[in-house]
């Protein structure tokens, strides 16, 4: 048995199974993707990586099974081997090319009973008697014990929320995992937490809507996604990148590529690299567009050629990005109190009172290069026909 020294778990212990495992070129790789994507252009520490969180939910994972009677010592290591490769299909800067692996491949990063088959990977699941297809599942929460690893309150969530403050900076990633964690267990095949964690559960709901908008949404962060993920999606319209390739790329070699490109790509990277954002020109939420301008998501493209028309400029000059509706699925957690079953935001007024208010964390931004950023603004509003509030203020006073 090993251990490995991580600055927040302190020793997380490695057998002979989990450091082969490791050692593995699929492995390998997430010590070459961000966990946060470009967030570093907020907050400089934030260079962690996808390798050291698995290592982390692997840990959490471990804690939790060994607490549980009922599963057994060869489920307690398909576990903890889900758990290690939980993240092993993020394609390069996380979360920024999701979307575009989804659109032109079909494929989600929960997705990788391909990538679990094949290569040295593939020969150590087979040389241990273990199934790619029952990892994925475990992987996917499609299974019982999966849940602990991908369900409403997971210690996939734990890890990051916990690890991603401590990165960043921010004091809001406060989440009593070790308090939760001794708190959580299956109940007629559901994984609840019991009354005496309740508080801990709060806590992580807290830390959550407390860093969506100040990290995971932060606005600077969104422009520099928004323009990164432009950058690909030229390139494979191009045909100058393999969708299916990007899926296996880390983040150096992505943005080698975009270096390179004489176009539009490039463009974007060279910006990218010296921090010259697009800056916003609209930055709104649902109280003054309303929850209908949700319908655009489906046609961004076009609605940025309408605009970029109206003001006279180049469709390339103008970034819409509308987020998904929030969606808290905590929220959902089963809680067993007093032998009876109910849902995190029935047992918490915390809870129930952080559903209508994390609806204030979702923003609409349209972005543009600064010298476009005055007429770019008021097409935009023209076009999605954007309430006068209280609150509004003029965009071009602040910085970024």
């Amino acid at each position: 048995m090993k251990v490995i020294r991580d600055p927040i778990h302190g020793y997380i212990e490695l057998d002979p199974l989990t450091l082969s495992i490791i050692d593995s070129p699929q492995m390998q790789r997430l010590r070459r993707i961000g966990q946060l994507g470009l967030s570093n252009l907020v907050y400089p520490g934030a260079n962690h990586t996808r390798f050291e969180h698995s290592l982390g939910v692997m840990h959490l994972a471990t804690m939790l099974t060994e607490r549980i009677d009922s599963v057994t010592e060869d489920e307690k290591q398909e576990l903890r081997v889900a758990a290690l490769l939980h993240d092993v299909g993020h394609g390069p800067f996380s979360h920024a090319t999701e979307n575009l692996t989804k659109l032109y491949t079909r494929q989600r990063h929960e997705d990788v009973k391909e990538i679990l088959k094949k290569g040295e990977l593939g020969d150590i699941l087979k040389d241990n008697g273990l199934n790619p297809a029952g990892i994925e599942d475990h992987i996917q929460g499609k299974t019982d014990l999966g849940k602990i690893l991908n369900s409403e309150i997971d210690v996939d969530r734990m890890d990051y929320l916990v690890r991603d403050a401590h990165y960043t900076g921010v004091a809001f990633g406060l989440v009593d995992h070790v308090r939760l964690i001794n708190e959580m267990k299956f109940y007629e095949n559901n994984l609840v937490v019991t009354a005496g964690g309740v508080k801990a559960a709060e806590s992580l709901l807290v830390s959550r809507f407390l860093m969506h908008p100040s990290v995971y949404y932060h606005h600077v962060s969104r422009i520099a996604e928004n323009m990164f993920t432009r950058a690909v999606d030229d390139l494979i319209q191009k045909k100058a990148l393999d969708p299916f390739e990007l899926r296996r790329m880390d983040d150096s070699r992505i943005q080698e590529m975009i270096r390179n490109d004489d176009g539009y790509a490039g463009e974007l990277a060279h910006r990218l690299d010296n921090r010259k954002l697009y800056k916003r020109a609209l930055y709104v939420g649902f109280d003054e567009v309303g929850e209908g301008a949700l319908k655009h998501r489906k046609n961004i493209k076009r609605v940025e050629a309408e605009i970029a028309e109206d003001v006279g400029i180049d469709p390339e000059c103008v970034l819409i990005d509308i987020p998904r509706k929030p969606d808290i699925a905590e929220m959902k957690a089963l809680v067993k109190v007093n032998s009876r079953m109910l849902r995190l935001d029935e047992a918490s007024n915390v809870v129930a009172t952080l559903e209508e208010a994390h609806l204030d964390n979702w923003k609409m931004g349209v972005y543009t290069p600064k010298e476009h950023r005055d007429e770019v603004a008021k097409a935009a509003r023209d076009f999605f026909e954007v309430k006068r509030t209280l609150k509004q203020f003029r965009l071009t006073d602040i910085e970024g």
